[in-house]
């Protein structure tokens, strides 16, 4: 007898990263700790560690579309989550599977640079993903860097960013973690002229794979029918939490701890 589904599936399409801090591992436990599933396709295997990248190599795009199509074939998909795509071709690859879940949320969280600065990616991934990614999706979440790279305005502000990024994608949530202001300024913009502001203490330190626990736990808060501000806020929270409670195993930057809700408060 075949058991019913009780937790709503996230597919994720990322890079894996061997010391689990960012890209596939940091999507399953952040989305496991909103109470939904990770169903993973990987795109990409890494070389890094808490102090950078050294390299990367990217999976074959049909053998990406092959572990995507077992997913959609088999489970019922409520959001989609992007992270590490790293060339032209995966870009048009994930667009074709994304364009399988026309109604199904799609979280884009451009990682086009590792947390200890190295490239994941030439910068014309970005613009192909702003041209042909972003369209497709409910919302971004680049940084201010990346916001910069994905709007070519080497030295814009978010603002300035966000009017830019808008014109391809309804929602753009940039965030302020690569300031040096005592409070963080986490900006959602809406292309109904809205503009949400959610602000944090800035906690000390550097951290490898925030943005994939953000962009995940966002994926995970709509695969759950919350709306989107709102979601936006829980992600926020909860990445701060991990942040807060994150551990430093290695040399480098500092993992955060996704633990379960009921754990992180």
């Amino acid at each position: 007898m075949q058991k019913p589904i009780s937790r709503p599936i996230v597919l994720c399409l990322s890079g894996h990263d061997p010391v689990g801090g960012a890209g596939t591992q940091a999507d399953i436990e952040a989305i496991s700790a909103q109470g939904c599933h990770a169903a993973v396709a990987v795109t990409a295997l890494t070389v890094q560690d808490t102090v950078d990248v050294s390299g990367f190599r990217l999976v074959d795009t049909d053998w990406v579309m092959a572990q995507a199509q077992a997913i959609i074939n088999d489970l019922p998909v409520s959001a989609i989550k992007l992270g590490m795509l790293g060339s032209l071709e995966m870009v048009d690859c994930i667009v074709e599977i994304a364009k399988q879940l026309p109604n199904i949320p799609l979280i884009c969280d451009p990682v086009l640079r590792a947390g200890g600065g190295g490239s994941l990616g030439p910068d014309d991934v970005g613009y192909a993903m702003r041209e042909k990614i972003m369209p497709l999706a409910r919302l971004i979440t680049p940084n201010l860097p990346e916001a910069r790279i994905l709007a070519e305005l080497a030295e814009g502000s978010a603002d300035q960013c966000a009017q830019v990024l808008l014109k391809y994608c309804p929602n753009v949530l940039i965030t302020g973690g690569h300031g040096d202001q005592a409070q963080v300024h986490n900006r959602l913009y809406c292309q109904d002229g809205s503009l949400h502001d959610f602000t944090c203490p800035r906690l000390p330190g550097e951290y490898h794979g925030s943005g994939c626990t953000l962009a995940s736990t966002l994926a995970a808060r709509l695969a759950l029918g919350e709306e989107l501000s709102s979601a936006v806020n829980s992600a926020l929270d909860y990445t701060w939490r991990c942040l807060r409670d994150a551990e430093a195993p290695g040399r480098g930057q500092y993992i955060p701890r996704r633990l379960p809700l009921d754990y992180c408060n």
